[in-house]
This record gives C-alpha cells, structure tokens and sequence, in this order.
C-alpha cells in the first residue's frame, strides 16, 4: 500500500511517553508457560474479561514494551495518522453526499502500556478500541506487531482495515446505532445481547470495506493487498480465537462474528462501497 505522502490527520493525541505499565499481582512464568499465558490474556481481553493481573511484569512491563517497540515499524504512528486522514476524507464525503450531515471526525490517542479514557483503562491486551463517551479511538501501536505475530494478520492495509473498522464504530455512534443496540439489550438474555453485539461489529467491518473500496479507487493498494485484509478479518473470527485458546467453540458466546461472518461483510462493503448495503440489523 503506497501510504507515503500522503496527508495526516490533526486529529491525532501522542500519550506515549504518559503511558503506565503498572498490572498489579501477577503469577511468574517462564518459557512456554508466558506465552500460553499471554495469549489467554490477549483472547480474553478480546471478549472484555481483564486478566492482565495473572500476568508476570517481566512479561507485559515496561522491558517487554521496550523489547515489542523495537519490532514495531519506526513509522508506524505516522502510518496511523495517515490511515485516520484518509477515514476522515472518506467519511467526510460520504456524510454530505450520500447523508445530507456533517461529518464530526474522532480522536485517535496513542498510548503505551495503559491509558485513561471515559470509558474506562485502555491496556494493551484489549487491542485498538473505541470509546463513544469521548469519540475516540484508542491503539498502542505494538498492536500491529501482535496482530502479524500472534494473530495471522498483516500488511498495511491490513492495518488500515483495523484503524478503519474501529473508525465504523464512531459512524455508527454518530448515526444512533449505539444508542440504538443500548435500548435494544435492555431487559435482553445475555444470547441476544451477544448476538446484537455481532451485528454492531460486523457493520463495523463492512464501514471498513466501504473504506477500502475508496481507497481501491485512488490507485495506491498494491498487489496481495486485498487479500491481506480479508486474512485479518479472518484471523479474528470468534470462532477461530476461541479454538485457538481451547479447542473448541462456544457459539452463543460470540461478540464479534465468526471469521467466515467478518470476511463477508468487510468484502460485501468494499465490493459495493454503499452504506445501504451494510445493514446487517436488517439480517
């Protein structure tokens, strides 16, 4: 993806050198038994369940930081500023054109180790993630490191899918939607509310292939470029994450859609570039 160049975004608030790493009383391991445990960690994070406390500092401290940054791409926070630019002149355009509204562009903080936010603390292990009490999204960038190393995805616009699809969230904020669900879970089983918490997310991923569609057409996606973001979309299917924690699935526990659910609507959004097409309430 030729990114290079490109315009930045003004929207962008660098939390890095404030950042903590302070977790709490961790259990100490060594060897394979970190890496089995950081990876419970990071699954479970994924659903909202906080476990960092399980965790050693040796393993999420501020060495293993200093250790994840050095594998990190030195220019990825300008990658990230360009990515949220070009959401913003996506969205920008789709509002007016195709909404008759302005478009109100979000805040994006980089962070390190952990962050404050409205809702709550942001801590690596969630991964990117999106507030919409402050509109804003939030991402410690060794997030592109974990998403290539642990996750299977990779590439930049891979990355830009990520940063894109936590950007549909704040659309969706802005459109009602959140306040919508809210109203909709209310007096709800938790089934329902998990299932309705998949159609939130996988709008979010067809906003994101709405994105990927612009982008396509200003000529700067390379070859395999595509396909890397379907792969991401993929790798972080309910169902694929929870297979890869313990061997076997639990459907009625999804959040976030299953790997075949979260390709086919980021593809059915960049196949057809229109919002009416990602109504997946509707479905």
């Amino acid at each position: 993806m030729r990114w290079r160049d490109q315009r930045e975004s003004d929207n962008i608030e660098d939390r890095r050198s404030q950042s903590g790493s302070e977790i709490g009383t961790r259990i100490p391991l060594g060897g394979k038994g970190k890496i089995a445990l950081f990876l419970v960690v990071l699954v479970a994070g994924y659903y909202g369940v906080d476990l960092t406390g399980l965790l050693d500092p040796n393993l999420i401290g501020n060495d293993n930081i200093a250790q994840t940054s050095s594998q990190e791409d030195p220019d990825a926070a300008k990658f990230t500023s360009v990515m949220l630019a070009s959401t913003e002149d996506y969205w920008h355009q789709e509002f007016l054109q195709h909404l008759g509204k302005h478009y109100l562009a979000p805040k994006l903080v980089l962070y390190t180790g952990s962050t404050q936010t409205s809702c709550g603390t942001g801590k690596t292990f969630m991964g990117p993630f999106y507030c919409n009490i402050d509109q804003t999204v939030y991402l410690d960038l060794s997030f592109y490191y974990e998403m290539k190393q642990q996750l299977g995805g990779g590439g930049d616009f891979a990355q830009g899918y990520v940063i894109a699809h936590e950007i549909g969230h704040h659309v969706q904020n802005l459109l009602g939607t959140f306040k919508m669900v809210e109203q909709l879970k209310q007096n709800q089983s938790e089934l329902t509310n998990n299932q309705l918490s998949v159609k939130l997310e996988l709008q979010a991923d067809c906003y994101a292939g709405m994105w990927g569609n612009a982008v396509q057409k200003q000529g700067i996606l390379d070859v395999g470029d595509i396909e890397q973001a379907l792969k991401t979309a993929e790798a972080i299917g309910d169902d694929r994450l929870q297979y890869q924690n313990n061997g076997y699935v639990v459907p009625d526990s999804f959040t976030h859609g299953t790997s075949k659910q979260r390709y086919t609507w980021f593809k059915r959004g960049f196949d057809s570039g229109s919002i009416s097409q990602c109504n997946t309430f509707a479905e």
